[in-house]
This record gives C-alpha cells, sequence and structure tokens, in this order.
C-alpha cells in the first residue's frame, strides 16, 4: 500500500481558517447574484414592460449602481409618494448599503501570510481634501467573520423582503 499523502498529485490538506472564508465569499456571491436578480422583477413592474425587455435593460446596465439607481429613479417618478414608494427606496437603499461588503471581498487583494493568517488589501483609490489613500489592508480574523456572517444574514433578509414586495404588489415574477 503507498501513501498518498506523499504522492505530489495528491491534492493538498484543506486550511481550515481559508476554506471558512472561501465559503462565505462563494455564500457572498451566491446571495449577491440572486438578490440582483430580483432588480429585472422590480423594472418590470414599475414600468409595465414584459419580463424579457427588463432583462435587456438589467443587461444593458454595466454596473450594480446603476440598476439600483435606475429603479430608484423610476420609483420617483411613476410611485406615488406613499407607502409602496418609500418600501422600495429603503429595499434600495439597504441593497446599496451592503454593496461595500461585496466590493471588499471581490475587489481585494488577498493576502496569506506564512502563518496562516488572510488579510485582505481594498484596490480603491480614496480621494481626501489634501491626500489620497489606497491599499486598506483589513486582517480576516473571527471578528471580521462574525460580521461577515451578520452581513451576510442581512443580505438574505433583504433578498425575502424584496420577493415579499413583489408578491405583495403583485409584480410579475416569472
Amino acid at each position: 500500500m503507498t501513501d498518498q499523502s506523499a504522492s505530489p498529485t495528491a491534492a493538498p490538506a484543506p486550511e481550515p481558517g481559508l476554506d471558512a472564508i472561501l465559503l462565505r465569499v462563494g455564500r457572498l456571491n451566491y446571495a449577491w447574484s440572486n438578490t440582483e436578480s430580483l432588480l429585472v422583477h422590480l423594472l418590470s413592474g414599475l414600468t409595465g414592460m414584459q419580463s424579457n425587455a427588463a432583462v435587456i435593460v438589467f443587461l444593458s446596465i454595466n454596473s450594480t449602481r446603476g440598476r439600483i439607481e435606475l429603479v430608484e429613479r423610476l420609483a420617483k417618478q411613476l410611485l406615488p409618494q406613499d407607502d409602496k414608494q418609500h418600501q422600495l427606496l429603503d429595499l434600495m437603499a439597504r441593497f446599496s448599503r451592503l454593496s461595500a461588503l461585496r466590493h471588499r471581498y471581490n475587489h481585494s487583494i488577498w493576502s496569506f501570510q506564512e502563518d496562516g493568517s488572510i488579510s485582505t488589501i481594498l484596490m480603491r483609490i480614496a480621494d481626501r481634501r489634501d491626500r489620497i489613500r489606497m491599499g486598506r489592508k483589513q486582517q480576516l480574523d473571527d471578528d471580521q467573520l462574525a460580521q461577515l456572517d451578520q452581513e451576510l444574514e442581512m443580505m438574505s433578509v433583504l433578498n425575502r423582503d424584496i420577493w415579499k414586495f413583489l408578491q405583495l404588489h403583485a409584480y410579475p415574477v416569472e
């Protein structure tokens, strides 16, 4: 019998910290994509356009921010200033706030240290009055993972709340 752990083709042993982070980032990407796709139904419901036309509009706007802003602007233009408009604008504000989470984990350089610690380095320039800041580094410790878990739960709640809005107001969800 041969020892497969010494085989050069054997897969490396999983690293618990890295696997925990990758699982969360994968969940974040799934939850984000799933929630962002609900904007198609909001576009269709707000404008009355067919779902396939709403998909074309959705895909023609190349950023989440642009898609959220379109839904917000349509809500302000087409809906009366009532609870329905307020609910929809609140949903979009919550979605916008959660975008920082996605950017942090998807638009960063990952730093893996020999001691097993993992950090993200945000690749974004922040202009200040008299200087710029870039490359903000943040270690992913237990507190950061707990915060990520909370924000993932917030994304799940947002998703369910958008679905409730769509159903409550009979927006097309084909």
